[in-house]
């Protein structure tokens, strides 16, 4: 049996792909080789090795390359790794075998990444909205004079703030890198821009 018949696809929405992974491919120089593969494959910002788990994250671009692609270019890399001989453990010593155990009792504390850094991206985004209530808090008047504008355009600057925050990773990787290619996210992006500060404009 190849070892691509053994990737078992657990999780899937877009741009999120999730596989329970065989054994073999969770020993260190392997789980590295992988990676490394799968990180320079076009549209691929984000590869999570949970060795003790026997899981592989991969987030992509749907934009850049969508499931099917990505299925089929693992699909070869997989397969040219395993030609070359490179998903095959190589022999370790008692000590590296030890230091492996250890590891491996540390990686059960790695389920908590996830929520971690979900934890870091809502606090980011809760300290912004500080700064832009403490922003509003200094004009008192224009709550006063219309009430209904103020939440309201502080509802929509809290809403930039967790569409920049969410499309971060692809707007410093890929659209920055490739502007054409992403015309269109930055006409979003720019007519998002417009919008609020036409909002912002007195009537």
């Amino acid at each position: 049996m190849s070892i691509q018949k053994e990737f078992v696809l657990r999780y899937r929405v877009d741009g999120h792909v999730r596989f329970q992974i065989p054994v073999q491919i969770c020993n260190v120089d392997v789980a590295k080789a992988v990676t490394d593969g799968i990180s320079g494959i076009d549209g691929v910002y984000r590869v999570n090795f949970y060795r003790s788990q026997q899981k592989l994250s991969i987030r992509f671009d749907e934009a850049v390359c969508d499931f099917k692609s990505l299925a089929k270019q693992l699909f070869h890399l997989l397969a040219d790794l395993e030609e070359k001989g490179a998903l095959k453990p190589r022999p370790v010593s008692k000590s590296v075998l030890w230091k492996e155990k250890a590891k491996s009792k540390l990686d059960g504390f790695k389920a908590t990444r996830w929520a971690k850094e979900k934890f870091g991206d809502a606090k980011e985004t809760v300290q912004a909205a500080k700064v832009i209530t403490k922003l509003g808090m200094k004009t008192p008047k224009a709550f006063m004079k219309d009430p209904e504008k103020t939440i309201i355009d502080f509802l929509n600057d809290i809403l930039v703030i967790f569409l920049i925050r969410l499309h971060w990773n692809n707007i410093t990787q890929h659209w920055l890198i490739s502007p054409l290619k992403h015309r269109y996210e930055w006409m979003a992006l720019f007519y998002m821009f417009f919008l609020l500060v036409r909002s912002r404009r007195q009537k």
